[in-house]
């Protein structure tokens, strides 16, 4: 009898799912914006795939994730339990805001998903098309104010590149940046910038809806469903993508390291998280491994050439 409830108990603890580690991960910026969503759609997938049992997600917002990369590199230093989200906008700010932490003080996992970015005004707004809002920026560079993320993030990268691609001197911008995607939505809706700039995803529903005019993208060729002209094809030769990631703490292991990176390759793999990817139109641009090391490397010194370019770096 003895051995029956043994073996009934054993055969109960194998049949129950084999999760990972519980995860706590750290979107750097308040809720709403990019990091933010990608945060609580990886505690989807993770949960909803059984890759994870328990998935939790805190925002620690401020000067373009810095402060939450600050933050998460010293307090979660050895634990494996802990993730950040970061993505291109982080590798601007932490330049433009001389940050003593880098990205090099955390161990990188992968990047997970590539999104274009899209130039929108009010939808009551005069500006009709993006000729007239470059019209109006070469008349008065001043303005004409742009709000978006981060001050050396993606969107005022952007906002840079079309000043300069237009013949205006990109230190003369008006660029209003704001710590989270919620807080610059309702300052563009609000009317208190002349237009907003911001990966697509953070526009969609405003645009569907109607309350906001889409009046370019900055991909190479049109995106399938969305119905915008690209900067391109609208007269300004500019093209650039965001992109985001997953990182672990440092002073990990590297069988720590093997186990996480095996949590995001299954995760990437997911029916789960292949339909957020559609839902969200975020492009599938998954690396891992030193291939991700190595290009993170690139971008960081690409994105520093290009600040300097526009004067956001000295």
């Amino acid at each position: 009898m003895k051995h029956t409830f043994i073996a009934t108990i054993l055969a109960a603890a194998i049949a129950l799912p084999a999760y990972a580690a519980d995860y706590t991960i750290i979107a750097p910026a308040a809720p709403g914006g990019g990091w933010d969503q990608t945060a609580r759609s990886l505690q989807t997938a993770l949960q909803q795939e059984k890759i994870s049992g328990n998935v939790q997600v805190q925002n620690v917002p401020g000067a373009g994730g810095t402060i939450g990369l600050a933050q998460f590199s010293s307090q979660a230093a050895g634990n494996p339990n802990s993730l950040i989200v970061g993505g291109y906008v982080m590798v601007g700010a932490i330049l433009t805001n001389k940050s003593p932490v880098t990205l090099k003080d955390v161990t990188p996992i992968a990047r997970l998903t590539g999104e274009y970015e899209a130039v929108v005004v009010p939808a009551s707004s005069d500006i009709k098309t993006m000729a007239d809002l470059v019209a109006a920026l070469k008349k008065d560079p001043g303005a004409v104010s742009w709000g978006g993320g981060s001050a050396g993030g993606t969107d005022h990268i952007t906002v840079g590149l079309i000043a300069k691609a237009s013949g205006v001197d990109p230190t003369k911008i008006n660029y209003v940046a704001f710590s989270g995607g919620g807080e610059a939505l309702a300052a563009i809706l609000g009317g208190q910038v002349t237009a907003g700039v911001s990966s697509y995803s953070e526009f969609a529903s405003q645009v569907k809806a109607g309350t906001l005019r889409l009046l370019a993208v900055s991909s190479d060729k049109r995106i399938d469903g969305v119905d915008a002209p690209t900067l391109k094809e609208a007269g300004t030769d500019v093209s650039i993508q965001n992109w985001r990631m997953v990182a672990a703490a440092p002073g990990l292991s590297a069988e720590q390291v093997a186990a996480i990176t095996s949590d995001f390759e299954k995760l990437h793999s997911s029916a789960a998280w292949q339909e957020i990817l559609k839902t969200k139109g975020w492009a599938d641009t998954y690396l891992s491994g030193d291939a991700f090391k190595a290009q993170l490397e690139k971008d960081v010194a690409a994105t520093e050439g290009i600040l300097k370019e526009i004067g956001l770096v000295q």
